[in-house]
């Protein structure tokens, strides 16, 4: 009996030990599949983080250079800028001084109009003061007229054989040719009333002997009387 107790028994420890074996075998080949497995998830894990690296790093330079371009483009339209300013301020600077130029030429323009003005008035009043010149030398014998040009651009016309008494006495007054070119009358000795009224005919008639004619008759009533 004991042996077959013994049988028994070391039949059930055999039967043990190959149970622990088997399992101690799937064990083993769950943990190496698991390794594998873990190792595999690893390496891909790993593939994909170095690729995201990649994709980082290459979205890093893109945006580096994305950034470069725009300061090169910032720079250009600065540059840019500063030379359509400096063109502005060079315009605006013949502006002004093409202003100033034809302001220049304006004055030129005007002075050298008055100028011309003043030359003809001047040329007129020449012709009209040697007409008056030769009027008086027709006149002087007849009627004892002397003209004498006198400061201011005036003529003074002295009569004498006035006063048949005092034949040298003078009578005298002054004339000149104002800016309209009018005949101007002034400075009567002694004072004729009527003077303006005639240096007003003269002016409408422009019958310069009649005025003569007139003054004298003036001037011979007043010794007369």
């Amino acid at each position: 009996m004991i042996e077959d107790e013994l049988a028994l028994f070391d039949k059930s420890i055999n039967e043990l030990w190959n149970k622990l074996k088997s399992v101690v075998s799937d064990t083993s080949c769950q943990m190496v599949g698991l390794r594998d497995t873990y190792k595999d998830s690893i390496k891909a894990f790993a593939e994909k983080l170095s690729m995201k690296l990649k994709e980082e790093d290459q979205m890093v330079e893109m945006f580096l250079e994305y950034q470069n371009q725009i300061c090169q483009q910032n720079q250009r339209i600065q540059e840019k800028k500063d030379n359509l300013l400096k063109l502005i301020a060079e315009v605006k600077c013949k502006k002004q001084e093409m202003e100033v130029l034809t302001a220049n030429i304006q004055d030129l323009k005007e002075e050298y109009a008055k100028k011309e003005t003043i030359s003809t008035a001047n040329k007129a009043n020449e012709e009209r003061l040697k007409r008056l010149q030769k009027s008086a030398d027709l006149h002087k014998d007849r009627l004892g007229l002397e003209i004498r040009k006198i400061y201011g651009d005036k003529l003074q016309f002295i009569f004498t054989n006035i006063d048949l008494k005092h034949p040298e006495n003078p009578y005298m007054f002054s004339l000149r040719l104002n800016e309209a070119r009018d005949y101007q009358v002034s400075d009567s000795a002694p004072y004729l009333e009527h003077l303006a009224e005639f240096q007003e005919n003269v002016r409408k008639t422009n019958n310069f002997s009649a005025f003569l004619a007139n003054v004298r008759k003036t001037f011979t009533s007043m010794v007369c009387n």
